[in-house]
């Protein structure tokens, strides 16, 4: 079977709810890989100029991309999500906006980026979001920002 028809199928057969947790968990997983790395170069730019080249920037970027377009998506008058719901959704969404823009100008927020995905993921797959990673990399939560 080739990819293309692959990736169909997948389409055709899981939900929308489904298939967003599947972003969220490559995406998620993506910028995990480079956790460690990031959390013991704190304070050494040289180093975390390496770990972006070397796959961060591009896993941050895509993060921002996936929440850019479910701001879009979020914005749109047509979203049948309640407007409470809607409203804290952009409200990350422009968080993880500002944030990603300071991890890929090497400063500190992955963990918290990390942290908010995982609690989107929990929610999309039904299980309860999980304590809040406040402070831990030195930078100011989404529910603190908020």
């Amino acid at each position: 079977m080739s990819i293309s028809a692959y990736k169909r199928t997948i389409r055709e057969s899981a939900s929308p709810k489904q298939i967003e947790a599947r972003v969220f968990a490559r995406v998620t997983g993506s910028m995990e890989q480079h956790s460690a790395d990031w959390s013991a170069a704190r304070g050494d730019n040289v180093a975390r100029s390496a770990i972006l080249a070397h796959g961060l920037r591009d896993a941050v970027a895509e993060n921002r991309v996936l929440w850019s377009r479910l701001g879009r998506d979020l914005a749109d008058s047509n979203n049948q999500l309640p407007a409470a719901l809607r409203a804290n959704l952009l409200s990350i969404a422009l968080w993880v906006d500002r944030t990603s823009g300071v991890v890929i100008g090497g400063g500190e927020g992955l963990q918290a980026l990390i942290d908010v995905n995982k609690n989107i993921l929990g929610g999309l797959s039904g299980l309860a979001p999980a304590p809040a990673a406040v402070d831990q990399d030195g930078t100011q939560s989404h529910a603190q920002a908020v």
